[in-house]
């Protein structure tokens, strides 16, 4: 191979050309990984006939790298060879390993070495074969190590090596490779900044996102977060399931204006505004109408101090569903439309909703959709922001997601590329159409087959990682279930004080239908003594009783009064004022929810009294 003289006029020309190519190549990637690769590119075969790139654990995952001592770790990350074949008896692309003390001492002093007498130095490590995978191939005839360093702190370090005839290393070249070794550290200290950014953002990201996998009677979900291809995309993303009472279940997702660590935390409150709301059990229009208070709220807060991080403009879908009447509701701010397929049809479809206006922008009101729903229905809930670009959006609101060309089933890799290889080409102007291709054969996989959500989801992000993304995405799957009607009862009440009595003994039976614990009888008919005599004195008639077998025993009264119950403690010599109190005691939780008609009083037991 053509070799760099050490002078002369031609080698002070390929030098500098050299040397432009690193100045001009290197740093070109935020990649740690790529940047390496670069630089043994350049330097096989011009100036070595091999050459490797190796790397501190620490520098990889993006950490500040610790003081180099005998023992560190290191990784192999790229390898060049100029006759395409590495050597089998080094150490290879990606290999783990550990510097023994003759190479930290090599990498400790910084400065690049050549190492002329090859000979001497297998026999002085002819006892640690580990080592001399590390720096000897067999067939090198002359050898030049040269440390990374950032800050005084070592990065890792290049191995050069060169075999044959050809001339050995000189003195002169240690000053070429300190110059182009500067620039690689200085791009590598860079990556890695970068890498430990991506890697905070997505880390408080997937912190503030609930667990993959929830299943309730209502329902099974999984969630699946794919982040975008640069740090700059990542942080607005966010998906939610919240355990309502009564069995149901909501089904919350959004994305918030922005990118990056600012993005994150203010999912994060927009996140817990919601649950707090959603403690309160309103219906979802009336849910986004509180939170879109509150974001302008916020947005007022925010014109006096830092506008970083803004919920000005955060899109929200919130769906409640009903496993005893298996009714959906949902309403969107601002958002894209679920994808729903029903059980047993092979059809995919957006649902048609009427979007509001995105948080804290609008004013308008939030019209909710009611959905019928049987038991194996898949709703496939994807984040996005509807004003993005098409090549960035997932779903736009309201639209309809051509099935172009050349588009691959979820879980199969498009024809010619690497299975998992991601997209990195640049602009994909069908990507919006590609992505809720994928969200539609997943949601009829999701229906047709029983199947877990969890590997459903990793196909699916599998595929939409295919493509270089400027937005991070979020997307909730939900397999609908239902409560049989054998595990409910309901009775109609007049506001009757002789009604309590009949009250127990109904609960008392149906209990004993369901072979509930003796122990709990008893706190259950307490619990409905108490609940329907206040409802008789304070609300009137007519009083629903439902009582649900679910994972828990639920007791639901009814009444047309919304005023809302508190405990409080009575004193000594009250006569009343003790019932809440009795029930709150008796009962694992409790609480009450408006309803179109007036308020509910819930309680939960658990089935399983020890």
């Amino acid at each position: 191979p053509p070799e760099i003289p050490a002078t002369s006029e031609t080698g002070a020309r390929q030098r500098l050309e050299l040397l432009h190519a690193a100045a001009s190549r290197l740093g070109e990637s935020l990649d740690l990984t790529r940047n390496a690769e670069q630089l043994v590119g350049m330097l096989v075969p011009a100036f070595a006939d091999l050459a490797s790139v190796d790397l501190t654990e620490a520098v990889l995952v993006g950490e500040e790298p610790e003081r180099f001592v005998t023992g560190s770790p290191l990784r192999r990350v790229a390898v060049a060879s100029s006759d395409g074949d590495w050597p089998t008896d080094m150490y290879q692309s990606g290999a783990h390993f550990r510097v023994g003390e003759f190479g930290s001492e090599q990498l400790r002093t910084g400065r690049a070495e050549v190492l002329s007498n090859l000979t001497a130095l297998r026999a002085k490590l002819v006892d640690e074969p580990d080592q001399l995978r590390l720096l000897l191939p067999e067939r090198a005839t002359s050898a030049l190590v040269l440390p990374l360093r950032a800050r005084r702190l070592v990065l890792g370090a290049v191995g050069l090596w060169r075999t044959g005839d050809r001339s050995p290393f000189e003195q002169a070249d240690t000053s070429l490779m300190e110059e182009i070794g500067s620039r690689l550290a200085l791009s590598l200290d860079n990556a890695r900044r970068y890498t430990r950014e991506r890697r905070t953002v997505e880390a408080l990201q997937r912190s503030l996102l609930p667990r993959r996998v929830v299943r309730l009677t209502a329902a099974e979900t999984a969630g699946t977060y794919v982040p975008a291809s640069t740090a700059a995309g990542t942080g607005g993303s966010w998906y939610d399931v919240i355990a309502l009472s009564g069995t149901r279940v909501a089904f919350v997702v959004g994305r918030v204006v922005g990118h990056g660590v600012n993005a994150a935390g203010a999912m994060g409150r927009l996140r817990s505004a919601v649950q707090t709301l959603a403690d309160l059990d309103p219906p979802p229009d009336e849910l986004l109408t509180h939170l879109d208070d509150l974001v302008v709220r916020f947005g007022e807060e925010e014109e006096r101090h830092d506008p970083v991080g803004s919920l000005l403009g955060a899109t929200c879908l919130y769906a409640t569903y009903d496993p005893i009447e298996r009714v959906c509701l949902i309403a969107a701010a601002g958002h894209p439309s679920p994808v729903l397929c029903r059980v047993g049809e092979t059809d995919a479809e957006e649902v048609k909703l009427q979007t509001g206006p995105p948080l804290g922008t609008g004013g308008q009101p939030f019209e909710p959709v009611e959905l019928r729903m049987e038991a194996g229905d898949v709703l496939v809930f994807p984040s996005g922001d509807p004003t993005a670009p098409a090549g960035d959006r997932l779903l736009s609101a309201g639209g309809s997601a051509a099935e172009g060309p050349g588009a691959t089933a979820v879980g199969t890799t498009a024809p010619g590329a690497a299975p998992g290889t991601p997209d990195t080409s640049g602009e994909d102007t069908g990507g919006a159409g590609r992505d809720a291709l994928v969200v539609r054969e997943g949601a009829r996989a999701a229906a047709a087959r029983d199947l877990p959500l969890r590997e459903l989801g990793e196909r699916m992000a599998a595929r939409l990682r295919e493509r270089h993304r400027r937005e991070d995405l979020a997307l909730l799957m939900a397999r609908l279930g239902a409560v049989p009607g054998e595990n409910t009862a309901f009775w109609e009440l007049p506001a009757d004080p002789g009604v309590v009595a009949r009250a127990r003994t109904l609960t008392s039976e149906r209990l004993a239908q369901w072979e509930v614990p003796e122990e709990l009888v008893f706190g259950t008919e307490l619990i409905v003594s108490e609940l329907v005599t206040n409802a008789i004195r304070y609300a009137g008639g007519p009083i629903g009783l439902r009582l649900i077998r679910d994972r828990k025993l639920i007791c639901e009264v009814s009444d047309p009064s919304q005023t809302q119950p508190h405990l409080r403690r009575a004193r000594p010599a009250d006569e009343g004022g003790r019932g809440l109190f009795l029930v709150a005691q008796i009962a694992h939780r409790w609480g009450s929810r408006y309803t179109p008609a007036g308020k509910t009083i819930w309680t939960e037991q658990h089935l399983d009294p020890s």
